[in-house]
């Protein structure tokens, strides 16, 4: 799994991809001066586990000695885009939704929201107390629209830059997993809009980590993502740990994905056939526009 992945202990390992640099260690900023070496794998990572590390701690990526950047795939950026990234400890929520099993697809009546204007307070424990309302009006299964992390407080969300940090004015990634949890206890599913055809233009480093974009292919916000071109392999793995991330993580019922022409894939497998073979196993399956999730012996179909 690529970021920092929090093993317990005040362990950590950490795994950035970065093809094209000679040299790439972590900044760890909980102690001045302290700059820990990563370890060249195959396919362009570099990983290791780092002692020392707890939830919370602040680290930045070194590239080749001099180019200090937020890692691509962080966690946490609790300064900004621009800032440095945050360890996570994605296991330590407390779940209380174990009797949940999903709903079938014929059951899916979608309610779409903007977690920042839904409510005054723009968060996602705001929304919380209004679930029994939306329950009342027949409404089974909340759509949020993107909360991976943006430049600023509030926006529409399709220009986010860190696919795997939930929006920390929003409430961060455990105000998302107890929005959903709230849900799941109301007997509702939660499906979560994602952009895997662009990244935005503000906080997005990853060019300085290896090509993430190829000119291949043009869409309306610049170069597509890579793949199928050069390097392509730890792009596609790059998304497909967030898909991974998302379902098991956070307990999402769905991925809504966005602008799916312009994901331009001529690979063998498409990617978004590669994301159905890699969560069928799991019970989860595809449909034609929208990845989503149920969990396992439930009666549904695939569009």
């Amino acid at each position: 799994m690529i970021g920092a992945n929090y093993l317990g202990l005040n362990q950590c390992e950490f795994r950035v991809w970065a093809p094209q640099r000679q040299r790439v260690a972590l900044r760890i900023l909980e102690e001045p001066g302290r700059t820990v070496p990563l370890q060249a794998e195959p396919g362009g990572y570099w990983a290791s586990v780092v002692e020392g590390v707890s939830p919370g701690t602040l680290y930045q990526v070194v590239l080749d000695d001099d180019l200090v950047r937020p890692d691509p795939a962080s966690r946490c950026q609790p300064q900004g885009v621009h800032g440095p990234s945050q360890v996570v400890d994605a296991q330590a929520y407390s779940w209380q939704d174990s009797d949940w099993r999903g709903l079938p697809l014929g059951q899916w009546v979608l309610y779409e929201i903007h977690v920042g204007t839904f409510t005054p307070e723009g968060t996602f424990a705001a929304i919380i107390p209004r679930l029994p309302t939306l329950k009342t009006l027949g409404i089974t299964t909340l759509s949020l629209m993107p909360v991976a992390q943006f430049p600023g407080q509030r926006n529409w969300g399709y220009d986010g830059v860190y696919p795997f940090s939930v929006q920390p004015s929003y409430g961060g990634p455990d105000g998302l997993k107890a929005l959903v949890e709230a849900c799941h206890q109301q007997g509702m599913a939660v499906v979560l809009d994602v952009v895997y055809n662009h990244l935005g233009p503000e906080g997005n480093y990853t060019a300085n980590f290896g090509p993430y974009t190829t000119n291949r292919y043009g869409t309306p916000w610049g170069a597509a993502m890579n793949y199928d071109d050069a390097h392509s392999d730890g792009v596609r793995a790059f998304v497909l740990d967030n898909v991974r991330m998302w379902v098991q993580d956070f307990h999402l019922d769905g991925l809504r994905l966005d602008a799916v022409h312009a994901i331009y894939d001529f690979s063998a497998q498409h990617l978004l056939a590669e994301m159905q073979r890699r969560v069928r196993p799991q019970g989860y399956f595809i449909l034609k526009i929208a990845l989503s999730v149920s969990r396992p012996n439930l009666q549904s179909r695939s569009a």
